[in-house]
């Protein structure tokens, strides 16, 4: 059965991805308590990288924004793995967003835009959070951008 949380996302015209296993001794998402939280998130499409490169340089800032957008998506599939269904989710506390840029670029906060637009699309008002926008000199598999994630969850009962 699909979850609100899916039907937005169809409804935007987004595909919740595969969720991708973990390449080293971590987890991709663990609940802790009443919180769900979920590693940092490559913009994987189809099993490859799909935006690679530096934003600003390689990349556009649109570009960036879609690599950040596709982030929560898998962000969003390792959610729906470990909860069974995305309406657990009561909101998105925090994202943290790294971006692959050179030491002259100033627009991570624009790249990260693409991320937290697409968590309000699918969760409506409970998707505004906290955030963090930070630029880096590198990044895993020379991937453009990553989002990791913590989200809080309802009571089971």
């Amino acid at each position: 059965m699909m979850s609100s949380v899916e039907e937005r996302l169809q409804r935007a015209g987004f595909t919740l991805a595969t969720a991708q296993p973990s390449v080293a001794n971590y987890l991709p998402a663990l609940i802790s308590g009443s919180h769900l939280y979920v590693s940092g998130q490559l913009p994987f499409e189809a099993g490859k990288i799909r935006y690679n490169g530096k934003v600003g340089k390689d990349l556009s800032i649109d570009e960036g924004k879609q690599a950040a957008a596709l982030c929560v998506l898998n962000g969003l599939a390792q959610a729906k793995l470990v909860l069974g269904d995305l309406g657990r989710i009561a909101g998105c506390v925090r994202l943290g967003g790294f971006v692959n840029c050179e030491q002259n670029f100033y627009e991570q906060p624009a790249v990260l835009n693409g991320a937290s637009d697409l968590i309000v699309t699918a969760l409506g008002d409970a998707g505004r959070h906290v955030r963090a926008a930070v630029g880096c000199s590198s990044l895993p598999l020379n991937a453009a951008v990553e989002v990791e994630a913590i989200f809080a969850l309802h009571d089971r009962g």
